[in-house]
């Protein structure tokens, strides 16, 4: 019995120990994943209603928040292109956004901003161009500064509600080589500064972005003016404001930002 126990293992059982089982890590789950990726998919289908979106993105590898940049409501800073027959919308992708981590917010700063031009560089004019080639225009580099800007105050709904049209300086234009290089003289103050305004004129499109998630997101146009505008702006204050934000609308431009008009 011995010899049939040894043989089929059947001896007395020493005990063994077993290490305890690792504790396994709680996973966070960002509570607005599913409300994040639902706008982003109306404001994919409002912008394919106005022109046709490149699929890709103009990017960051690393989100600039992370770098000490100012803080979107999310990591994800991105920036569109969309193409109309004569011409070009850069607009922003992320500062409608659910804040990051935590609920009951809304859909971030509840507008997303964007700029229309006719006047981009002739390689950019083309569709067939790489979407980060874009990143070497002034237009991006007006609106990526605007974007700044919104982002620092933390959103500027309420302003655009109690004002209408804002009106914005963009310092240190020559430290831009786009805005140097592609802008004509007249649209450089002699302080080296750039002006645009923001909520005005509207556009040939609707701007209210439907099915939104979470709460109501507006698209808000940024048009670049002209150093003698600025100027009158900078002495009229709101009435100069709302003057030019009047004549714009009746210029044949409209909101798209030219470098040719008067």
């Amino acid at each position: 019995m011995r010899f049939l126990k040894k043989l089929f293992g059947l001896g007395e059982q020493k005990p063994v120990s077993h290490p305890a089982p690792a504790e396994v890590p709680q996973v966070e789950v960002d509570p607005n994943a599913a409300a994040r990726e639902a706008g982003a998919l109306a404001l994919d289908r409002h912008w394919q209603s106005i022109g046709t979106i490149e699929r890709d993105v103009i990017g960051h590898v690393i989100s600039p928040q992370l770098l000490g940049g100012p803080a979107w409501p999310s990591t994800r800073q991105a920036y569109r292109v969309v193409h109309r027959p004569d011409s070009v919308i850069l607009a922003t992708e992320g500062l409608s956004d659910p804040f990051d981590d935590v609920e009951g917010m809304g859909n971030g700063f509840g507008l997303e901003l964007f700029l229309e031009t006719a006047h981009l560089p002739d390689a950019l004019q083309a569709r067939q161009a790489e979407v980060t080639a874009y990143a070497r225009s002034w237009a991006f580099d007006i609106l990526r500064t605007v974007a700044t800007t919104v982002a620092n105050a933390g959103g500027i709904a309420a302003q655009l509600e109690r004002y209408g049209v804002l009106s914005l300086e963009l310092p240190g234009a020559s430290e831009s080589a786009h805005l140097i290089a592609q802008l004509p003289p007249a649209y450089v103050t002699e302080d080296d500064a750039v002006g645009v305004l923001v909520g005005g004129p509207l556009p040939d499109f609707a701007t209210d972005v439907r099915d939104m998630p979470l709460s109501p997101v507006s698209l808000v146009p940024v048009v670049l003016i002209t150093a003698a505008e600025l100027e009158g702006v900078r002495a009229g204050g709101r009435q100069a404001r709302e003057a030019l934000a009047e004549k714009l609308s009746a210029n044949v431009n409209g909101h798209r930002s030219a470098l040719d008009r008067a």
